[in-house]
């Protein structure tokens, strides 16, 4: 059996973040053959054009991350309708100079936990339309707008609802079949 090495964006940089909480439970439930590494955005500079011609340090070692990994997941929150201005900048490195597009055909699969009654459904739609861009391969369905109330999701992951435990548990299983497939025709280099 092959492992896939998924690479994860947490979108909020907050150290009280629902969506790390929530990516903790993702890895907990997805198949073993998925193995994580969470690839940081917080120390990136804010993108500039100006960087094109010779990248910093920090923004090499992300597309280096990028490039190693056969899928990315991304957990955002949403902040007014949209994704935090972190991920996109994040996003914005990886997708530059023009032609060194880090998500060019890279598997991906977008899931996000909000407070609110709609989860995060229109920071998704939002983010899904940037990685369209970019040319990511995306796991379109399951949707997973999770909805995060006091005590579903403890701060090591564990879930306390049954329902829940078995979607997430699916939506990973689901990736992982994505991940598999996306592969099978645009193998990695």
């Amino acid at each position: 059996m092959s492992t896939y090495k998924v690479g994860y964006f947490v979108g909020s940089l907050s150290s009280t973040s629902i969506n790390r909480q929530l990516s903790k439970a993702l890895i907990k439930l997805a198949p073993p053959d998925l193995e994580f590494t969470e690839i940081p955005i917080g120390n990136l500079a804010l993108y500039s054009p100006d960087f094109d011609a010779d990248y910093p340090p920090e923004a090499r070692a992300f597309k280096e991350a990028i490039a190693s990994c056969d899928a990315v997941l991304f957990i955002t929150p949403e902040y007014n309708r949209s994704i935090p201005g972190a991920l996109k900048n994040a996003i914005d490195w990886a997708s530059r100079p023009w032609g060194q597009n880090s998500f060019d055909h890279l598997a991906a699969a977008v899931i996000g936990a909000s407070p609110g009654g709609i989860g995060t459904a229109v920071a998704q739609q939002s983010l899904r339309a940037v990685l369209s861009f970019c040319n990511a391969r995306q796991m379109t369905s399951p949707e997973a707008y999770i909805t995060m109330t006091p005590g579903l999701i403890a701060e090591d992951g564990e879930v306390s609802d049954t329902t829940t435990t078995e979607f997430l548990a699916n939506f990973m299983k689901e990736f992982r079949e994505h991940i598999q497939r996306v592969l099978t025709v645009l193998p990695r280099a």
